[in-house]
């Protein structure tokens, strides 16, 4: 008789076994970085409005830390840093996966790390587990999931986290599966609150992570959840996706964490590569705005679709393909500082064409590609980028990683490198104290 093996039980078996000691030393270098690159961003994210508001509603415990804040429950400490980690857009990702794995994953690997009094090895090897699964998951329901209008950050996130809880609390197999499963159950997030131009966007990166800590937690003290949660008759991939998993692999053990990408502009993925064509049209041919007479950008359908010209919000600035790349044309650059709508903006912002290109869109969703034409009052100027700056392909440099977190945080004590060079060296209570120290959480 064969016996169907479920998606979960593979999971839990990959979950369960791995070590630090499987971990080749490439996946060891690439998880320092995407943690030096998550507490960049969630350090200079700690300071938005949206974690200004959660912070009004949680209560102070000496569990956990939240970066830059006050310490609270394991619970609460992972639901804001996943906040504060995805509320500037500028968080880790993956291209085929189509999420933000770090803010989700690594709350939660962190929060209970510290909490459970676990070494850095614990921390390294619990994010490497959540983000295996969560783009494993990813890669396995996409693009279905997403066509469907789910915002895969905040669902396959949610198991990505309960991944690294799982792992940080050492749970055996049967309580992991428990936990993927509880985990399965409260998977959410709508694509509606990130087009609309929502702080429920990063809200979903935080419950991804609280939730996750939450099913752990639960599984531990003998809490059941459905074993069949993703692959059941009435289970996640029928209910969000659709989609015959027969058809496709569910890939794991491949250590997709060396597949990230980092985003050097705080605005959606999708804007990415209109947004450095068109920047490198400016910078090799010193054009300035006041030059241009039209700009024209032919991408791929999803791209094409962020084409709202009069966004209400921050948050929608940052979903539009116009607006992003209006600030970026007059700045001759993107970054937080100049993230700003003006009467220059808005005038560039209606010389902008936006067309889908079959052609382009045919790449999608392994390449993401966009062909930029200025047209200056002189000269016509194009150019074409299939993968934006940041992928595995195209990807940074550790120093230019250090430059990005030293741009978001400049008043940060940039001894803060050598301790995550040494990150498995630590007790992560030892660590998270002398990372407040350079963070200077309790200064100004």
């Amino acid at each position: 008789m064969n016996v169907r093996i479920m998606i979960t039980d593979k999971f839990a078996d990959f979950i369960v076994s791995l070590t630090y000691e499987d971990l080749p030393l490439k996946v060891i270098d690439q998880t320092k970085l995407c943690f030096l690159d998550f507490l960049g961003v969630t350090l200079r994210g700690s300071k938005s409005d949206s974690v200004n508001a959660i912070n009004n509603i949680i209560r102070e415990n000496d569990e956990s830390t939240i970066i830059n804040g006050m310490q609270a429950t394991a619970l609460d400490a992972s639901l804001v840093n996943g906040i504060a980690a995805h509320s500037l857009d500028l968080d880790d990702g993956h291209r085929t996966a189509q999420l933000h794995p770090g803010s989700c994953v690594i709350p939660a690997a962190l929060a209970l790390c510290e909490a459970q009094n676990k070494s850095g090895k614990d921390l390294i090897t619990s994010i490497v587990a959540g983000y295996e699964i969560t783009i494993s998951l990813g890669m396995l329901i996409n693009p279905e999931h997403r066509n469907k209008g789910f915002h895969s950050t905040g669902t396959c996130g949610t198991f990505g986290a309960a991944a690294a809880a799982c792992k940080s609390l050492y749970l055996n197999k049967k309580e992991t599966i428990n936990a993927l499963g509880l985990a399965g159950t409260q998977a959410s997030g709508l694509l509606e609150s990130d087009h609309a131009g929502s702080m429920g966007k990063h809200l979903h990166a935080g419950k991804a992570a609280q939730s996750g800590v939450l099913s752990a937690l639960l599984a531990k003290e003998g809490f059941t959840g459905a074993g069949t949660i993703i692959d059941g008759r009435e289970g996640l991939i029928s209910a969000m996706a659709g989609l015959n998993t027969n058809d496709k692999d569910l890939n794991l053990e491949n250590f997709h964490i060396l597949d990230v990408y980092f985003k050097k502009y705080p605005v959606c993925r999708h804007l990415h590569s209109t947004i450095d064509a068109a920047l490198d049209i400016l910078h090799q041919n010193n054009l300035n705005a006041e030059d241009i007479q039209k700009i024209g950008v032919k991408t791929y359908k999803i791209a094409a679709d962020h084409d709202e010209y009069n966004p209400e919000t921050v948050e929608a600035m940052r979903q539009s393909l116009p607006l992003s790349l209006a600030v970026a044309i007059k700045n001759k650059d993107l970054n937080l500082d100049v993230f700003k709508i003006d009467d220059d903006i808005a005038d560039i912002s209606i010389k902008i064409v936006i067309d889908c290109g079959d052609d382009l869109d045919k790449l999608y969703p392994n390449k993401r590609s966009s062909l930029v034409t200025i047209d200056t009052y002189k000269k016509s100027y194009s150019k074409r980028v299939d993968l934006p700056k940041g992928e595995p392909e195209n990807q940074f440099t550790t120093h230019e990683l250090v430059n990005k977190f030293n741009d978001l945080n400049p008043d940060v004590n940039m001894d803060i490198l050598q301790i995550i060079d040494n990150l498995e060296d630590y007790n992560i209570k030892d660590l998270i104290v002398m990372l407040n120290n350079k963070f200077k959480v309790h200064g100004d």
